[in-house]
């Protein structure tokens, strides 16, 4: 059990059609179910720019973190202690939109935030860079877990491996680039293409077939 933490945070991790939530998504809600003592559980993600959100038969959107506190719920995790979020598309959105829909405003800032071991280097790097952003609102404390997947076929573990390594670089780049929330906010609703106005990334194929598998 975990008593030292204001919000245990779950980075997304892709959603499958009928509002499946892929194995590694629910190692890491399996593991702050584990953890939970009371504090908040908050899931982050809407989908991801790799493929299209399930619909349900209404025609409305699954979005991923939904689903997760659906999850959660069965889990017996209180209605009350599940935060939800329905922005992001990417790991530097769920830090983003972390800190700014439910950290900040809510107090929130001892954190403990659990991703797959394939996902952590990146999840800690854009977590960092986004909470450490000036002005910083809160005396953030975060801490970080990873939780294996040995149910991921190997050959898609490997290439997302390679993804992974390619976009901690581009990743580092920015971090030391933009060190102000106000530039940040610049950068990420006209140059991210998952959040400007053009959307590009949701129009463009940017991973191979394989590397989709892991999204």
């Amino acid at each position: 059990m975990l008593r030292d933490c204001d919000a245990i945070v779950i980075p997304g991790g892709g959603v499958r059609e009928g509002g499946e939530l892929p194995s590694w998504v629910r190692r890491r809600l399996d593991r702050a179910i584990e953890l939970h003592s009371g504090q908040f559980i908050m899931f982050l993600s809407a989908g991801t720019s790799h493929r299209p959100l399930p619909v349900d038969v209404a025609g409305f959107p699954m979005f991923e973190s939904v689903i997760a506190a659906k999850y959660l719920l069965e889990a017996g995790i209180p209605r009350e202690l599940i935060l939800t979020e329905t922005c992001s598309y990417d790991t530097i959105g769920n830090a983003y939109f972390c800190r700014v829909i439910h950290a900040d405003p809510g107090g929130l800032a001892k954190l403990l935030v659990i991703t797959s071991d394939f996902h952590l280097p990146r999840t800690e790097e854009a977590f960092n860079w986004v909470f450490n952003l000036e002005p910083r609102m809160l005396p953030y404390q975060l801490r970080f877990e990873g939780v294996s997947d040995p149910s991921m076929d190997e050959h898609v573990l490997r290439e997302r491996q390679k993804r992974e390594l390619s976009s901690l670089t581009a990743l580092r780049d920015l971090s030391r680039r933009i060190t102000r929330l106000q530039d940040f906010h610049s950068w990420f609703f006209t140059e991210h293409e998952a959040y400007n106005a053009t959307r590009r990334a949701f129009a463009h194929k940017t991973v191979d077939n394989l590397v989709r598998e892991s999204y």
